[in-house]
């Protein structure tokens, strides 16, 4: 049997990591401070810089981010929200922290992306207090377009770059475009910590001081809390130490998870299996998903070559045993359709050009 091709590849990630990983880690030992240290403050710097935004703060995870974020947005209980429901149930699950109402969006079938002429549409009829605008897969969304919608509305967008770190449109990076953006560093993001980490980037001082007081019990000094929501999420300074050892080489690996994207595209061609166009600095290629009229037929083919793929994601958030409260919407039909037919093929930067091979050609015979 053919060597095994996964969805990701941690452990070759590690190997080519460790050299700057380890010292990392070894210097954050000897210095004996492990939360909100230097290394975390070095990091909230860099990565504010890289974004083009002027305040980083780090945070636990990816779903804080977004829920902190939003709290510091003025978002709390009866706050309606406009999101979409194709993107694995992290933001819907902030909202439901705070208390918050998710209107769900239906998403274009395309780009995968929130569907603007829809939004246009719940804009129209009022009461929203904010958008959370996902940068799906890796592909930042036409900020310029969602601002036009949001800015007629009076209301702030949010993006959630869980899955775009350093994805460009017009000069401009992921996160610097919205009042406030989040991000995860989960390990298997295209910026990846060694366990979960997040982060809140944003320009407005005032919403930077509530995350940072938010994140930690709502302190504004030690001990004295002056905002209510405040939670111990904390990025620690390991973790900020790897990220910053990391970053550096963010672009380059975003490259090579582009160039694989491009040749899947390319060289892809089945009646029955439709590619995502080829993107350029805006599509980062966090995950490259095609859409299949018989998504099981085609999973069992490329596993039985011992190429694993994944569905990303397989339940609407509204379609979630959990969520039932929130009712039926069967006005979604495009995020339904998709989460029936979607297939998340191997796609991260150690994966050789011969197993990008290996895959086209699978696909391509099946």
């Amino acid at each position: 049997m053919a060597e095994e091709i996964s969805i990701n590849d941690l452990g070759r990630h590690a190997s080519s990591t460790e050299t700057a990983v380890r010292s990392s880690v070894e210097r954050v030992l000897r210095s004996g401070w492990y939360i909100l240290g230097k290394d975390g403050e070095a990091f909230e710097q860099d990565f504010a810089q890289y974004c083009g935004t002027n305040h980083c703060i780090g945070v636990a995870n990816g779903t804080d981010a977004i829920e902190l974020g939003l709290r510091a947005l003025g978002i709390g209980a009866g706050s309606r929200v406009a999101t979409v429901a194709n993107a694995g149930l992290y933001t819907t699950t902030a909202l439901m922290a705070l208390g918050a109402e998710p209107v769900f969006v239906d998403v274009d079938h395309g780009t995968k992306l929130m569907d603007l002429a829809h939004l246009e549409r719940i804009v129209s009829e009022g009461g929203l207090d904010a958008v959370v605008v996902t940068h799906l897969f890796g592909l930042l969304h036409d900020m310029e377009a969602v601002l036009e919608i949001t800015a007629r509305a009076g209301v702030p967008a949010f993006e959630d770059c869980a899955q775009s770190h350093g994805a460009r449109r017009g000069g401009r990076r992921a996160g610097s475009f919205g009042t406030a953006a989040s991000f995860s560093f989960y390990p298997t993001k295209n910026l990846g910590a060694l366990g979960d980490g997040g982060a809140v980037v944003t320009d407005d001082p005032q919403v930077a001081q509530r995350v940072r007081r938010l994140r930690q019990y709502g302190w504004d000094s030690k001990y004295h809390a002056s905002l209510r929501g405040g939670r111990n999420s904390r990025l620690d300074e390991i973790q900020a130490a790897i990220l910053r050892a990391k970053l550096p080489l963010l672009d380059g690996w975003n490259g090579r998870r582009r160039d694989i994207a491009t040749r899947y595209s390319r060289e892809i061609i089945h009646p029955r299996v439709q590619c995502p166009p080829v993107y350029g600095e805006e599509f980062v290629s966090h995950l490259y998903v095609v859409v299949c009229d018989d998504r099981e037929a085609l999973r069992a083919h490329l596993a039985a070559s011992s190429i694993l793929t994944d569905v990303h994601y397989p339940v609407p958030d509204y379609r979630q045993p959990a969520l039932a409260d929130l009712g039926d919407r069967a006005g979604l039909p495009v995020t339904d359709d998709l989460a029936a037919s979607i297939l998340t093929l191997p796609c991260y930067p150690e994966l050789s050009n011969e197993e990008v091979t290996r895959v086209i050609s699978c696909i391509t015979t099946w």
